[in-house]
């Protein structure tokens, strides 16, 4: 049995889809063993992309196998799922994501498939960049057909300029596509399951188009989807000697944002993990009296059952993301 309470860290799983680009390696000074890198999957219990520990006595254990011996000491009391309920990546938009959905909780058990609800931080955008996310008001399934038909689906969605710091919500059920340009940080549930609508008459390699799934899809919207998309961060009160920022809360995961300029001391009541991603500048995340240097790029787990850990910035402007259970 593998017990691993002290800060862990992942090597990365890198992702070649066809819209990916360069940049994961470029700003976060990685060596990259792909030539198109559209995403790294940071922290994930996925058959298709397992995360493997990189330091310390668990060094090479999966992170299924230590969801598996560690139960809630690693995940917290609060994780409704036996794997690790999350799966937490960058993604390099080169070129624009196909038009997709995710199922709800509702959907998913009819398509016998896994929900997957999510949101995008926006790390680096370049100039005019803008995802898509929810319709136009009015938008029924069948304008939605005769869009498909025409091949002028992005006249039918709500198109949303972003810029680094903004925070984009894709409930399961909302179709969605990320933009070219758009460097972003992305949490969702423990799922893989994604329906495509349309993809720009986009060929792969092979000079074949990418399989949609247009019924399933259509089964998996949310037709009455009317909620805010595009979140704002709200300074909030906090016991941090640093500026907290609220990103997120939702029924699946939540994110703050923490401005480092002072050492901090980190409770955790043992509900949740906190996963940590620096987003700008570095830190040295201390437990035990042993450190560990974060630099920009960096993902961190924290077992729930670390009750107490130490934050320190090491340059300007650091920025970090924690990202824990609700």
């Amino acid at each position: 049995m593998t017990d691993a309470c002290y800060p862990l860290l992942f090597e990365p799983i890198y992702k070649d889809y066809i819209w990916g680009g360069t940049r994961i390696a470029k700003f976060y000074r990685r060596s990259v063993n792909k030539t198109v890198c559209a995403e790294s999957w940071e922290i994930s219990d996925r058959p298709e992309g397992m995360s493997i520990v990189t330091n310390g006595t668990a060094a090479g254990t999966t992170l299924h196998d230590l969801t598996k011996s560690m139960g809630v000491r690693l995940v917290g009391t609060s994780s409704p799922s036996p794997v690790f309920p999350l799966l937490i990546k960058i993604l390099d938009a080169k070129e624009r994501l196909s038009v997709q959905v995710h199922p709800g909780e509702n959907t998913a058990q009819m398509l016998n498939a896994v929900p997957k609800t999510e949101a995008w931080y926006i790390l680096a955008t370049e100039p005019g960049a803008m995802v898509y996310a929810g319709f136009t008001p009015g938008l029924n399934k069948n304008s939605l057909k005769t869009a498909l038909l025409k091949e002028n689906i992005e006249t039918v969605l709500n198109q949303i300029a972003v810029h680094e710091g903004d925070v984009v919500f894709v409930p399961g059920g909302r179709v969605h596509s990320i933009a070219e340009g758009c460097l972003i940080l992305e949490v969702q549930q423990n799922s893989n399951t994604t329906y495509r609508l349309h993809d720009w008459k986009r060929l792969t390699n092979d000079g074949h188009p990418r399989e949609l799934h247009i019924k399933e899809a259509l089964n998996a919207i949310n037709w009455n989807d009317n909620k805010p998309t595009l979140l704002k961060p709200r300074l909030i009160p906090h016991k941090s000697k640093n500026p907290v920022w609220d990103l997120i809360a939702c029924s699946h995961f939540q994110i703050i944002r923490i401005d480092m300029a002072k050492p901090d001391d980190v409770l955790n009541d043992g509900r949740s993990f906190h996963a940590l991603f620096v987003t700008r500048g570095s830190a040295i995340v201390s437990h035990n009296e042993q450190e560990y240097a974060l630099s920009a790029g960096t993902s961190c787990l924290l077992p729930a059952a670390i009750h107490n850990y130490g934050l320190r910035p090491t340059s300007t402007g650091t920025q970090i993301l924690r990202i824990s259970l609700p």
